[in-house]
Protein backbone atom coordinates (compact mmCIF):
# COMPACT_ATOMS: atom_id res chain seq x y z
CA UNK A 1 0.00 0.00 0.00
CA UNK A 2 1.53 3.35 -0.90
CA UNK A 3 2.72 5.38 2.10
CA UNK A 4 0.13 8.26 1.20
CA UNK A 5 -3.09 5.98 1.34
CA UNK A 6 -1.39 5.00 5.34
CA UNK A 7 -2.21 6.60 8.71
CA UNK A 8 1.12 8.51 10.21
CA UNK A 9 2.33 6.56 13.32
CA UNK A 10 4.72 8.79 14.33
CA UNK A 11 5.37 12.37 13.12
CA UNK A 12 7.79 14.58 14.40
CA UNK A 13 9.26 18.44 12.86
CA UNK A 14 11.83 20.21 14.29
CA UNK A 15 11.94 17.62 17.10
CA UNK A 16 14.56 18.28 20.05
CA UNK A 17 15.70 17.26 22.91
CA UNK A 18 18.73 19.27 25.21
CA UNK A 19 20.70 18.34 28.59
CA UNK A 20 22.41 20.69 30.74
CA UNK A 21 26.12 18.69 31.75
CA UNK A 22 27.59 20.16 34.57
CA UNK A 23 31.26 20.22 35.60
CA UNK A 24 32.62 20.50 38.37
CA UNK A 25 36.69 21.19 39.45
CA UNK A 26 38.56 18.18 41.43
CA UNK A 27 38.84 18.56 45.03
CA UNK A 28 37.39 19.50 48.08
CA UNK A 29 37.58 22.95 47.14
CA UNK A 30 35.86 22.29 43.63
CA UNK A 31 33.09 20.95 45.83
CA UNK A 32 32.67 23.38 47.77
CA UNK A 33 32.66 25.76 44.87
CA UNK A 34 29.66 23.84 43.36
CA UNK A 35 27.20 24.64 46.20
CA UNK A 36 27.63 28.51 44.78
CA UNK A 37 28.37 27.88 41.50
CA UNK A 38 27.80 24.85 38.96
CA UNK A 39 29.48 25.45 35.70
CA UNK A 40 27.43 23.89 32.36
CA UNK A 41 27.11 23.51 28.97
CA UNK A 42 23.90 22.90 27.09
CA UNK A 43 24.34 19.98 24.76
CA UNK A 44 21.37 19.14 22.10
CA UNK A 45 21.64 15.50 22.27
CA UNK A 46 18.69 15.39 19.59
CA UNK A 47 18.29 18.50 16.75
CA UNK A 48 15.64 19.86 14.48
CA UNK A 49 14.63 16.17 13.66
CA UNK A 50 12.19 15.29 11.66
CA UNK A 51 10.39 12.11 10.87
CA UNK A 52 7.18 10.35 9.50
CA UNK A 53 6.25 6.66 9.75
CA UNK A 54 3.36 5.26 8.58
CA UNK A 55 1.06 2.31 9.42
CA UNK A 56 3.02 -0.97 8.72
CA UNK A 57 6.66 -0.23 8.33
CA UNK A 58 9.57 -1.51 9.79
CA UNK A 59 12.20 1.06 10.44
CA UNK A 60 15.50 0.53 11.52
CA UNK A 61 17.23 3.41 13.58
CA UNK A 62 20.87 3.28 13.53
CA UNK A 63 23.39 5.35 14.74
CA UNK A 64 26.62 5.21 17.24
CA UNK A 65 26.13 5.38 20.84
CA UNK A 66 26.03 8.56 22.07
CA UNK A 67 24.23 9.85 18.97
CA UNK A 68 20.56 10.50 20.43
CA UNK A 69 18.77 6.76 19.73
CA UNK A 70 18.18 6.10 23.24
CA UNK A 71 16.62 9.68 23.84
CA UNK A 72 14.51 9.60 20.73
CA UNK A 73 13.16 6.07 22.03
CA UNK A 74 11.92 7.66 25.29
CA UNK A 75 10.71 10.83 23.40
CA UNK A 76 8.47 8.58 21.01
CA UNK A 77 6.97 6.56 24.05
CA UNK A 78 6.91 9.91 26.18
CA UNK A 79 9.56 8.78 29.02
CA UNK A 80 10.99 12.52 28.43
CA UNK A 81 9.65 15.46 27.25
CA UNK A 82 11.06 17.12 24.30
CA UNK A 83 12.64 20.43 24.10
CA UNK A 84 11.73 22.02 21.13
CA UNK A 85 9.66 20.68 18.20
CA UNK A 86 6.13 18.65 17.41
CA UNK A 87 5.86 15.23 18.35
CA UNK A 88 2.75 13.02 17.37
CA UNK A 89 2.41 9.40 18.30
CA UNK A 90 -0.83 7.63 16.87
CA UNK A 91 -2.49 10.53 17.22
CA UNK A 92 -1.08 11.48 20.26
CA UNK A 93 0.95 13.62 22.53
CA UNK A 94 3.47 11.47 24.03
CA UNK A 95 4.89 12.85 27.91
CA UNK A 96 1.14 13.50 28.70
CA UNK A 97 0.91 9.61 28.96
CA UNK A 98 -2.94 9.05 28.48
CA UNK A 99 -4.25 5.59 29.02
CA UNK A 100 -5.33 5.35 25.08
CA UNK A 101 -1.78 6.69 24.37
CA UNK A 102 -0.01 3.50 26.42
CA UNK A 103 -2.69 1.16 25.04
CA UNK A 104 -1.31 1.64 21.54
CA UNK A 105 2.58 1.56 22.07
CA UNK A 106 4.80 -0.84 23.92
CA UNK A 107 8.64 -0.76 24.44
CA UNK A 108 11.10 -3.94 24.62
CA UNK A 109 14.78 -3.28 25.78
CA UNK A 110 17.15 -5.99 25.57
CA UNK A 111 18.92 -4.47 28.35
CA UNK A 112 16.49 -3.99 31.02
CA UNK A 113 13.23 -5.83 32.04
CA UNK A 114 9.60 -5.17 32.40
CA UNK A 115 8.92 -8.19 34.06
CA UNK A 116 9.36 -9.13 37.83
CA UNK A 117 12.39 -11.30 38.76
CA UNK A 118 11.44 -13.43 41.63
CA UNK A 119 7.92 -14.65 40.42
CA UNK A 120 6.95 -16.31 36.79
CA UNK A 121 6.10 -14.85 33.82
CA UNK A 122 2.37 -15.57 34.12
CA UNK A 123 2.40 -13.36 37.35
CA UNK A 124 3.88 -10.33 35.39
CA UNK A 125 1.23 -11.65 32.46
CA UNK A 126 -2.10 -11.07 34.95
CA UNK A 127 -0.95 -7.92 36.27
CA UNK A 128 -0.50 -6.36 32.59
CA UNK A 129 -4.02 -8.04 32.01
CA UNK A 130 -5.66 -5.84 34.88
CA UNK A 131 -3.10 -2.61 33.94
CA UNK A 132 -4.63 -2.66 30.20
CA UNK A 133 -7.96 -3.98 30.87
CA UNK A 134 -7.70 -7.09 28.37
CA UNK A 135 -10.96 -9.26 28.30
CA UNK A 136 -10.62 -12.52 30.07
CA UNK A 137 -10.91 -14.36 27.15
CA UNK A 138 -9.15 -11.98 24.78
CA UNK A 139 -6.17 -12.60 26.97
CA UNK A 140 -6.34 -16.25 27.26
CA UNK A 141 -6.12 -16.63 23.82
CA UNK A 142 -3.38 -14.18 23.02
CA UNK A 143 -1.27 -15.75 25.70
CA UNK A 144 -1.51 -19.25 24.29
CA UNK A 145 -1.14 -17.80 20.66
CA UNK A 146 1.85 -16.38 21.69
CA UNK A 147 3.04 -18.65 24.29
CA UNK A 148 2.53 -21.24 20.74
CA UNK A 149 4.45 -19.00 18.74
CA UNK A 150 7.92 -18.53 20.88
CA UNK A 151 7.39 -21.96 22.35
CA UNK A 152 7.56 -21.41 25.65
CA UNK A 153 4.49 -23.20 27.01
CA UNK A 154 6.52 -24.85 29.74
CA UNK A 155 8.26 -21.92 30.96
CA UNK A 156 4.90 -19.64 31.65
CA UNK A 157 5.32 -20.95 35.48
CA UNK A 158 9.26 -21.15 35.80
CA UNK A 159 10.86 -17.99 37.87
CA UNK A 160 11.68 -15.68 35.37
CA UNK A 161 15.40 -15.62 37.07
CA UNK A 162 15.71 -19.17 36.53
CA UNK A 163 15.36 -18.86 32.46
CA UNK A 164 17.75 -17.84 30.14
CA UNK A 165 18.75 -15.15 28.19
CA UNK A 166 16.86 -16.05 25.56
CA UNK A 167 13.46 -17.39 26.97
CA UNK A 168 13.44 -14.40 29.10
CA UNK A 169 13.49 -12.13 25.72
CA UNK A 170 10.59 -14.07 24.71
CA UNK A 171 9.22 -13.66 27.91
CA UNK A 172 9.75 -9.71 27.54
CA UNK A 173 7.89 -9.61 23.95
CA UNK A 174 5.10 -11.57 25.33
CA UNK A 175 4.75 -9.14 27.74
CA UNK A 176 5.16 -6.00 25.08
CA UNK A 177 2.37 -8.02 22.77
CA UNK A 178 -0.16 -8.77 25.35
CA UNK A 179 -2.65 -5.77 24.49
CA UNK A 180 -1.94 -5.78 20.82
CA UNK A 181 0.06 -3.00 20.59
CA UNK A 182 0.00 -0.54 17.31
CA UNK A 183 3.62 0.61 17.49
CA UNK A 184 6.16 -1.47 19.30
CA UNK A 185 9.54 -0.45 20.11
CA UNK A 186 12.61 -2.46 20.05
CA UNK A 187 15.44 -1.10 21.49
CA UNK A 188 18.29 -3.85 21.62
CA UNK A 189 15.85 -6.75 21.60
CA UNK A 190 18.94 -9.77 20.70
CA UNK A 191 21.75 -8.01 22.66
CA UNK A 192 23.65 -10.77 24.90
CA UNK A 193 21.59 -13.57 22.34
CA UNK A 194 23.19 -16.68 20.88
CA UNK A 195 22.97 -16.67 16.74
CA UNK A 196 19.87 -19.10 17.12
CA UNK A 197 17.98 -17.32 19.94
CA UNK A 198 18.67 -14.11 17.33
CA UNK A 199 16.75 -15.79 14.43
CA UNK A 200 13.71 -17.03 16.50
CA UNK A 201 13.39 -13.95 17.90
CA UNK A 202 13.30 -12.02 14.15
CA UNK A 203 11.24 -14.48 12.68
CA UNK A 204 8.55 -14.17 15.24
CA UNK A 205 8.64 -10.54 15.25
CA UNK A 206 8.57 -10.72 11.33
CA UNK A 207 5.70 -13.02 11.59
CA UNK A 208 3.56 -10.76 14.00
CA UNK A 209 4.28 -7.70 12.09
CA UNK A 210 3.30 -9.53 9.10
CA UNK A 211 -0.09 -10.80 10.50
CA UNK A 212 -1.07 -7.70 12.54
CA UNK A 213 1.22 -4.90 10.48
CA UNK A 214 2.23 -3.32 13.51
CA UNK A 215 4.46 -0.78 13.06
CA UNK A 216 8.00 -1.59 14.52
CA UNK A 217 10.98 0.86 15.42
CA UNK A 218 14.35 -1.13 16.15
CA UNK A 219 17.55 -0.05 17.20
CA UNK A 220 20.42 -2.61 17.00
CA UNK A 221 23.78 -2.81 16.75
CA UNK A 222 23.84 -6.01 15.11
CA UNK A 223 23.41 -5.55 11.44
CA UNK A 224 22.21 -8.77 10.77
CA UNK A 225 19.02 -7.89 12.88
CA UNK A 226 18.54 -4.42 10.70
CA UNK A 227 18.93 -6.53 7.16
CA UNK A 228 16.46 -9.59 8.47
CA UNK A 229 13.98 -6.51 9.34
CA UNK A 230 13.97 -3.38 8.42
CA UNK A 231 13.27 -1.95 4.99
CA UNK A 232 13.85 1.48 5.80
CA UNK A 233 16.38 3.37 7.55
CA UNK A 234 17.13 6.28 9.89
CA UNK A 235 20.49 7.36 10.42
CA UNK A 236 21.09 9.69 13.63
CA UNK A 237 24.80 11.23 13.81
CA UNK A 238 25.46 13.79 16.70
CA UNK A 239 21.96 14.06 17.27
CA UNK A 240 20.80 14.96 14.01
CA UNK A 241 18.95 12.44 10.88
CA UNK A 242 21.82 11.89 8.38
CA UNK A 243 19.75 9.48 6.41
CA UNK A 244 16.31 8.40 5.75
CA UNK A 245 15.83 5.88 2.97
CA UNK A 246 15.07 2.46 1.96
CA UNK A 247 17.79 -0.19 3.04
CA UNK A 248 18.96 -0.88 -0.74
CA UNK A 249 19.75 2.72 -0.58
CA UNK A 250 21.77 2.54 2.54
CA UNK A 251 23.99 -0.04 0.82
CA UNK A 252 24.59 2.13 -1.99
CA UNK A 253 26.09 5.30 -0.21
CA UNK A 254 29.58 4.86 -0.10
CA UNK A 255 28.54 3.71 -4.33
CA UNK A 256 27.53 1.38 -6.46
CA UNK A 257 29.94 -1.23 -5.65
CA UNK A 258 30.03 -5.12 -4.26
CA UNK A 259 32.66 -6.07 -1.87
CA UNK A 260 33.72 -9.40 -3.07
CA UNK A 261 35.97 -11.71 -1.61
CA UNK A 262 38.61 -14.28 -3.99
CA UNK A 263 39.97 -18.17 -2.77
CA UNK A 264 42.44 -19.40 -4.62
CA UNK A 265 44.07 -22.61 -4.89
CA UNK A 266 47.68 -21.36 -4.55
CA UNK A 267 49.23 -18.22 -3.26
CA UNK A 268 49.31 -15.42 -6.24
CA UNK A 269 52.83 -14.10 -6.19
CA UNK A 270 53.67 -10.47 -6.74
CA UNK A 271 55.09 -11.10 -10.46
CA UNK A 272 51.73 -13.09 -11.01
CA UNK A 273 49.62 -9.94 -9.96
CA UNK A 274 52.19 -7.98 -11.68
CA UNK A 275 51.50 -9.06 -15.47
CA UNK A 276 47.55 -8.31 -15.20
CA UNK A 277 48.47 -4.89 -12.86
CA UNK A 278 45.90 -2.66 -14.85
CA UNK A 279 43.53 -5.13 -13.35
CA UNK A 280 44.09 -5.22 -9.89
CA UNK A 281 44.77 -1.71 -9.39
CA UNK A 282 40.95 -0.57 -10.98
CA UNK A 283 39.67 -2.92 -7.63
CA UNK A 284 41.40 -1.78 -4.56
CA UNK A 285 42.88 -5.45 -3.66
CA UNK A 286 43.37 -6.36 -0.16
CA UNK A 287 45.21 -9.48 0.04
CA UNK A 288 45.83 -11.49 3.03
CA UNK A 289 49.60 -12.90 4.72
CA UNK A 290 49.29 -15.42 2.52
CA UNK A 291 48.15 -14.22 -0.58
CA UNK A 292 45.55 -17.11 -0.96
CA UNK A 293 43.06 -14.45 -0.54
CA UNK A 294 41.55 -11.49 -1.72
CA UNK A 295 38.90 -8.82 -1.17
CA UNK A 296 38.12 -7.20 -4.06
CA UNK A 297 35.64 -3.63 -4.42
CA UNK A 298 34.14 -3.99 -7.88
CA UNK A 299 31.29 -2.18 -9.31
CA UNK A 300 28.06 -3.67 -9.63
CA UNK A 301 28.32 -2.85 -13.65
CA UNK A 302 31.17 -4.84 -14.38
CA UNK A 303 30.88 -7.55 -11.38
CA UNK A 304 30.12 -9.99 -14.37
CA UNK A 305 32.90 -9.57 -16.27
CA UNK A 306 35.32 -9.41 -14.05
CA UNK A 307 35.03 -12.22 -12.41
CA UNK A 308 35.00 -14.12 -15.74
CA UNK A 309 38.28 -12.34 -16.10
CA UNK A 310 39.59 -13.97 -12.15
CA UNK A 311 38.20 -17.89 -13.70
CA UNK A 312 40.16 -17.25 -16.68
CA UNK A 313 43.57 -16.18 -15.23
CA UNK A 314 43.68 -17.57 -11.72
CA UNK A 315 43.06 -20.94 -9.81
CA UNK A 316 40.05 -19.14 -8.32
CA UNK A 317 38.49 -22.01 -5.43
CA UNK A 318 36.20 -19.57 -3.91
CA UNK A 319 34.24 -16.89 -4.96
CA UNK A 320 31.58 -14.73 -2.84
CA UNK A 321 29.95 -11.37 -2.40
CA UNK A 322 29.19 -9.78 0.88
CA UNK A 323 26.66 -11.05 2.67
CA UNK A 324 25.71 -7.67 5.12
CA UNK A 325 27.24 -4.35 2.28
CA UNK A 326 24.95 -2.58 5.11
CA UNK A 327 27.58 -3.77 7.81
CA UNK A 328 30.56 -2.86 5.98
CA UNK A 329 28.46 0.97 5.02
CA UNK A 330 27.72 0.98 9.03
CA UNK A 331 31.39 0.75 9.76
CA UNK A 332 32.71 3.35 7.39
CA UNK A 333 29.85 5.50 8.65
CA UNK A 334 31.02 5.57 11.95
CA UNK A 335 34.70 5.87 11.52
CA UNK A 336 34.13 8.57 9.04
CA UNK A 337 30.72 10.42 10.01
CA UNK A 338 31.41 13.02 6.73
CA UNK A 339 30.37 10.58 4.37
CA UNK A 340 27.36 10.11 5.34
CA UNK A 341 25.00 12.34 3.34
CA UNK A 342 23.21 15.26 4.42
Amino acid sequence: MPHTMRPIMIDSQGLSKDFLIYHKAPGLLGSLKSFFVREHERKAAVDQFDLRIYKGEIVGLLGPNGAGKTTLMKMFTGIIVPSRGELTIAGYTPHERKMMFRRKIALVMGQKSQLWWDIPAMDSFLLLQKYYEVEEQTFRTRLNTLAELLDVKRLLRVHVRKLSLGERMKMELMASLMHQPEILFLDEPTIGLDVVAQKAIRAFILSWQKEYQTTVILTSHYMADVAALCERIVLILAGQKRFDDSIQAFEQVLGQQKFVTVDFEAPVSLADAQVHSTFWETLNPTWNGKRTQVELRIPESSLREQAIFLLQHYPVSGFSTEKLPIERVMNELLSNPELAPL
